[in-house]
C-alpha cells in the first residue's frame, strides 16, 4: 500500500517538474516547493514500505537534519559552502534565514542516489562513495537552477567552474563534505537496522533516472539560462557515474529474467 502511495506521489511531482519551466513569479516558487515536497514524501514512504519505521526516521535525521544544520552554519558562517544567502519570501516558512523546504531538499535528493548506490555495490566504502558523488552530481543541477532562479545568491561570483563561474567552487566542496557524513550515517543505520535490499526499489530507482536525464534534457533545451547548458553536461556526467552502470545493470536484469521466461 505504501509503495503504491510513494509511485502516485513520485509520479506527481514529476507533473510538477514538468511544470516548472512553464511558469514564473509565485506560481513558480509555489511549484519549486511542491516539487521538493512530493520528492521528499515519495522518497519517506518509500523507505518506511521497504526499510521501515525506525530506518526512514534515522535516515530523515541524517539527510533534512544534517542539512539543515549545514545551511544554518553555511548562511551565518560560509563553512562550509562559502559565503551565500536566501531570498526572503520566496520558499515560504524560515528556521534562522533557511528555508523550511531546504533541509527536505537533501533527503529528496539524497534517497534516490542511496538506492540506486545499493544497487551496483554491496562493499561498505564503495557504497559511499558512489552515493557521495551522485548527490554532488544531483547539485551540480540544483545550484545553478536555483541560483538562475534566484532562491539564493553567492557572495564570490567568479570563482566556479566554466560556464557557472557565479557558484564557487567551495559549494560543491561542502556538498561533498556534508553528502560524505550523510551517506556514513545511513550506512552505518542501515547496518545496525536493516540491509539495504533493492528488490523493491523501483520507485526511487525511477527518480534518479528521470532526475539525471530529465534535469540534463531541461538544462539544455526547456531552462532559459545560458549558464544550465554548461550544468546540464557537468550534472549528467557526475550522476552518470551511477546512472551508466545503472542502466547497463538493468539491461542485463531484463535480458536474464527474459532467457528465464518459459515459452509456450
Amino acid at each position: 500500500m505504501l509503495r503504491r502511495a510513494s509511485a502516485a506521489v513520485a509520479v506527481a511531482a514529476v507533473g510538477a517538474q514538468i511544470v516548472y519551466p512553464l511558469v514564473d513569479g509565485r506560481p513558480r516558487d509555489a511549484v519549486t516547493v511542491a516539487v521538493v515536497a512530493l520528492l521528499a514524501a515519495a522518497s519517506i514512504l518509500h523507505a518506511v514500505a521497504t526499510r521501515g519505521r525506525l530506518w526512514a526516521a534515522g535516515m530523515v535525521a541524517a539527510t533534512a537534519g544534517v542539512g539543515l544544520l549545514s545551511e544554518v552554519v553555511g548562511t551565518a558562517t560560509g563553512i562550509p559552502y562559502g559565503c551565500y544567502e536566501y531570498t526572503t519570501g520566496r520558499l515560504g516558512w524560515s528556521i534562522a534565514d533557511v528555508p523550511l523546504v531546504v533541509p527536505f531538499a537533501w533527503t529528496a535528493g539524497f534517497y534516490p542516489v542511496w538506492c540506486v548506490a545499493s544497487r551496483l555495490t554491496h562493499r561498505r566504502l564503495s557504497r559511499i562513495l558512489l552515493a557521495t558523488i551522485g548527490v554532488v552530481g544531483w547539485d551540480l543541477y540544483l545550484d545553478p537552477q536555483m541560483v538562475a532562479d534566484g532562491q539564493w545568491q553567492w557572495c564570490v561570483t567568479d570563482a566556479g567552474l566554466p560556464g557557472v563561474a557565479h557558484i564557487p567552487l567551495t559549494n560543491y566542496a561542502g556538498w561533498l563534505l556534508v553528502a560524505a557524513v550523510m551517506t556514513v550515517l545511513v550506512d552505518l543505520l542501515d547496518r545496525r537496522i536493516v540491509r539495504t535490499t533493492s528488490l523493491h526499489d523501483a520507485v526511487p530507482i525511477a527518480l534518479f533516472l528521470w532526475t539525471w536525464l530529465g534535469s540534463a534534457l531541461a538544462h539544455a533545451v526547456f531552462l532559459d539560462a545560458p549558464e544550465l547548458r554548461y550544468s546540464a553536461v557537468y550534472g549528467a556526467v557526475t550522476m552518470g557515474v551511477l546512472g551508466v552502470p545503472l542502466v547497463a545493470d538493468l539491461v542485463r536484469t531484463r535480458r536474464a529474467e527474459l532467457r528465464n521466461t518459459p515459452t509456450a
